[in-house]
């Protein structure tokens, strides 16, 4: 007991301060209407960011990079640097980029698309061409 009331003033002042300074008045809080783009806008970007970033880091876009004489570890740093409004026109131009195809899928798709016509102009009766198709004699 003796020892508090020894030390109280020592103690006391640096309290005070600290007591001061917790009860001193904040600034005003402002409040306003926040509009949807700006609440969208920094959420689109981090999208975009992540879905370049996405491709980017492909195996097939990295091998691609490589034939072309382009870092792939670069690529992805100088991805992780850009403006939001550059990875919205590269996120853009990902969109509207058409998916690669070979030449063998167009190939493909072509004999199967007249295989189907062909099957069907023999079912309506128009050629005879598949000896599988039966037709009704009328």
């Amino acid at each position: 007991m003796f020892f508090l009331r020894k030390y109280s003033r020592i103690i006391a002042l640096p309290l005070a301060v600290l007591m001061m300074a917790v009860t001193m008045p904040l600034g005003v809080a402002q409040a306003a209407l926040v509009g949807t783009d700006q609440v969208v806008a920094p959420s689109q970007a981090e999208a975009d960011r992540a879905r370049v970033a996405a491709f980017v880091a492909r195996e097939d876009v990295r091998a691609e990079m490589r034939k072309m004489g382009v870092d792939p570890d670069e690529a992805k740093r100088r991805v992780a640097v850009m403006s939001d409004v550059e990875i919205q026109r590269v996120a853009a131009r990902i969109d509207q980029t058409p998916a690669g195809q070979g030449a063998i899928g167009v190939i493909v798709g072509a004999v199967v698309l007249i295989f189907i016509v062909l099957l069907v102009t023999d079912l309506l009766g128009l050629t005879d061409i598949f000896p599988f198709v039966k037709r009704n004699n009328r």
